[in-house]
C-alpha cells in the first residue's frame, strides 16, 4: 500500500552556462525545469499498520543488538563507522580494499578512493556525536560535517561546509542540466529547505524509521552542496537514529544494505519525489533489521577472536610486549610501530619482537612495504569487516526474491 505524501512541484527556471563548454546545446540552453520539495515540516504521514508493524520490528533488533552488545560495540563503534563509509562510498562509485581504507586511515593518501572513504568516517563520527546527547540535529553541524568530508578534494574544497550558491543537477551532461534526470531546487531555496527539514527531523512525535527515511529523502532531493550529498544524507539517516536513542553506542551499517541494489534506491528516491513513501520506508526497514542481524553476528565474532589470538601467540607471559599488544588489537586494529611502542613503552627491542610475533602467526598484516615505521592491521578483523558488508548485501538481495 502507499504511504502518500505531497509530492514535488517544478519551475522554470533562467539558465545560462558560467563556463563554457559541451555541445552548442549545452551553451545555448536558457532556461531549466527544477524540483520543489514540499515542506515537511508538519507532515503527518499515515503509514499502513503492516509496514508500521515492520519498522517497529526493525528497531527491536537495533534494541537487542545494543543492549546485547553495546558494552562491546562501545569500543567497537569506530570499526562499524568504518564500515558504513566504505559502504556509503561505493553507491557513489568510490570503492578501495580494506586495506587501502586502512593505510589511509594511516596518512597514506596514495589511494584517492580510500582517503575519500576516511573522510567520510570522520565526517559521519562529527555528524553523529553531536547528538549523542539528544541535542537537535543542527544546519551548523551538517556544514561542519561536509567541510570535514570534502576539505581534502582538490576540486570542491573551496566548497567544502558551504552550502551551494549555484544550480546543480544529477544526470545528463557535465555542462549544462540539459538531459538531467533530477534538477533540484534554485539556490536560493536550499537554505529554508534545509532548515524546513530540520525541523522535522528534530520532532519527537514521528516513528523513528520514517523520520530518518523521509529525512534522507528531503535531504536527497533538496541536493544542498555541490558534491558529498549522498554521504552526508546517509550520515543524516544514523544521526537521526542517535538523537532518537534508536542506538546509543552503535552505528547501524545501512548503506551495506543499500548499495547492493542501487537502482532499487534511487527508485525509491524518485517514488518518493512522486508522491509515496512506501518504497523508501520499506528498504529503510528491511535493510535496518538485516544490517542489526548481521552486525550482532559480527560483534559475536569480534569477541571471540582474543582468545584465538592468545592461543596462536603460544600463551604470551601475561604482561608481556606481546600479551599487551594483543589486549590492545581489538581497540586499535591499525597501528604502526611507533604507536605500538607509545603504548608499550619500555625498550623498543620488546616492541619490536612482539610486533614481529604477532606477524609470524598471521595475526596482524604489513599494510605498506617501507621498513620504517611499518602499519599493521588486525588480519581477522580487517577481513571480518569485510565480510559484514558481503553478507549484509547478500541478505538484502535475497530478501528481494520472490
Amino acid at each position: 500500500m502507499p504511504v502518500p505524501i505531497t509530492p514535488h512541484a517544478t519551475a522554470v527556471e533562467p539558465w545560462r552556462q558560467n563556463v563554457r563548454g559541451g555541445t552548442i546545446d549545452d551553451r545555448t540552453l536558457r532556461e531549466v525545469r527544477v524540483s520543489l520539495p514540499p515542506p515537511i515540516a508538519d507532515l503527518d504521514l499515515q503509514v499502513p499498520p503492516a509496514l508500521a508493524a515492520d519498522a517497529e520490528n526493525a528497531l527491536r533488533h537495533l534494541a537487542v543488538l545494543d543492549a546485547t552488545h553495546g558494552r562491546e560495540l562501545a569500543s567497537l563503534s569506530t570499526l562499524l563507522l568504518r564500515a558504513e563509509s566504505v559502504a556509503s562510498s561505493k553507491i557513489e562509485q568510490v570503492e578501495a580494499s580494506m586495506d587501502d581504507y586502512a593505510r589511509a586511515l594511516h596518512g597514506n593518501r596514495s589511494n584517492a578512493s580510500a582517503t575519500s572513504m576516511v573522510a567520510s568516517t570522520r565526517a559521519l563520527d562529527d555528524l553523529i556525536s553531536s547528538v549523542t546527547d539528544g541535542s537537535p540535529i543542527l544546519l551548523d553541524r551538517i556544514l561542519r560535517a561536509h567541510g570535514v568530508l570534502m576539505a581534502d578534494d582538490p576540486s570542491e574544497a573551496p566548497y567544502a561546509g558551504r552550502l551551494r550558491d549555484m544550480q546543480n543537477w544529477i544526470g545528463g551532461s557535465d555542462h549544462s542540466p540539459r538531459g538531467a534526470w533530477y534538477v533540484p531546487p534554485p539556490a536560493r531555496l536550499v537554505e529554508p529547505g534545509l532548515r524546513d527539514l530540520l525541523t522535522f527531523a528534530n520532532r519527537d512525535d514521528v516513528p523513528v524509521l520514517t523520520q530518518a527515511a523521509v529525512s534522507h529523502a528531503q535531504f536527497e532531493s533538496i541536493h544542498p552542496f555541490t558534491d558529498g550529498n549522498g554521504r552526508i544524507g546517509r550520515a543524516l539517516i544514523n544521526t537521526v537514529l542517535r538523537r532518537r536513542r534508536a542506538t546509543s553506542r552503535i552505528v547501524v551499517p545501512l548503506a551495506s544494505a543499500i548499495v547492493v541494489r542501487r537502482q532499487d534506491y534511487f527508485d525509491a528516491l524518485g517514488a518518493y519525489r512522486a508522491g509515496d513513501v512506501a518504497p523508501l520506508l520499506a528498504s529503510f526497514t528491511r535493510g535496518t533489521t538485516i544490517a542489526a542481524l548481521e552486525s550482532a553476528t559480527t560483534a559475536e565474532r569480534l569477541v571471540a577472536l582474543p582468545p584465538l589470538w592468545e592461543e596462536r601467540a603460544g600463551y604470551p607471559r601475561r604482561g608481556s610486549a606481546t600479551a599487551r599488544l594483543l589486549e590492545n588489537l581489538l581497540d586499535v586494529p591499525v597501528l604502526s610501530a611507533d604507536d605500538a611502542q607509545t603504548h608499550l613503552g619500555g625498550a623498543a627491542s620488546s616492541t619490536y619482537a612482539a610486533i614481529g610475533r604477532l606477524h609470524e602467526t598471521g595475526i596482524i598484516r604489513p599494510l605498506t612495504t617501507r621498513s620504517r615505521n611499518q602499519v599493521w592491521i588486525a588480519a581477522d578483523v580487517a577481513d571480518e569487516l569485510e565480510d559484514l558488508g558481503v553478507r549484509i548485501g547478500a541478505a538484502a538481495v535475497d530478501s528481494l526474491r520472490p
